[in-house]
C-alpha cells in the first residue's frame, strides 16, 4: 500500500462522501434499516449517524480498509446502537448464512473488484424477506456522460480508491440475485460524470 492510499486517500474519501447532497441521499436510505444490520463498506462511518436506534438493535460493519475503520469506531462511539466490526476475506463475509435483517450498501459498489460475487454473498447473509438498501452512483443515462464516465475511470481509478464511474448499477444487483423493489435515479450537484446516483431497495 502506497502513502498515498495509506495517510491521504482515507481522508479524502471522508470529505468527498461526506459532501452536503451525499449525506442528504443517505438520508433518505440508512433510517430505512431495522433490525441486525450490514452495512458493506462502512468506510469512516459516515452512515452512522443516520440508523433509526429505535428500529435497529446492532450494526455489523465489514470494510476492507483499516485506516477508515479508525474513523468509524470513533463515529460508532457516539450513537446509541452497539457497532461491530468484522473481517473480509477472500471475498468472503465472516458471517452465518441468513443472518442479517438488512443491509446498507453506500457508495461502495464502484470499488468492489467483483461487485456481482460481492452481491452473491450480501444475498447469502441476508435474511428471506430482508432488505439490501442501497444509493450508488453509476453509468449516466445520458451518451455524452457516459463517454466521459468510460474516458475518466482508467485515471479516476487509482485516485479515489478503485472506484469505476460507468458501473450500471441495477444490472449488478439483478446479476447479484436480487430483485429491486424501488429505484430513484438522478444527478447530484457538481460534476456529472461523478454524480449520477441510483438509490432504493432491494431484495
Amino acid at each position: 500500500m502506497s502513502l498515498y492510499d495509506r495517510y491521504i486517500l482515507p481522508h479524502l474519501i471522508d470529505f468527498a462522501c461526506g459532501m452536503g447532497e451525499v449525506m442528504q441521499a443517505r438520508a433518505q436510505i440508512v433510517p430505512q434499516a431495522q433490525g441486525r444490520v450490514l452495512e458493506i463498506g462502512i468506510g469512516s462511518g459516515l452512515n452512522l449517524a443516520f440508523y433509526d436506534a429505535q428500529k435497529v438493535s446492532a450494526i455489523v460493519g465489514v470494510d476492507p480498509s483499516a485506516d477508515m475503520q479508525k474513523l468509524a469506531r470513533e463515529r460508532a462511539a457516539r450513537i446509541a446502537i452497539p457497532v461491530e466490526m468484522i473481517a473480509l476475506e477472500l471475498g468472503q463475509i465472516q458471517a452465518a448464512a441468513a443472518s442479517f435483517d438488512s443491509l446498507v450498501c453506500t457508495f461502495t459498489l464502484c470499488t468492489i473488484p467483483d461487485a456481482v460475487a460481492a452481491l452473491k454473498e450480501m444475498r447469502r447473509v441476508l435474511k428471506p424477506g430482508g432488505r439490501l438498501l442501497f444509493c450508488e452512483h453509476g453509468r449516466a443515462p445520458d451518451a455524452p456522460v457516459l463517454r466521459w464516465q468510460r474516458r475518466l475511470t482508467p485515471y479516476w481509478k487509482p485516485l479515489a480508491g478503485g472506484c469505476h464511474l460507468d458501473r450500471d448499477i441495477p444490472a449488478l444487483l439483478e446479476a447479484g440475485g436480487f430483485r429491486i423493489g424501488e429505484l430513484q435515479t438522478g444527478y447530484l450537484k457538481g460534476p456529472k460524470p461523478m454524480t449520477y446516483v441510483y438509490r432504493g431497495w432491494a431484495q
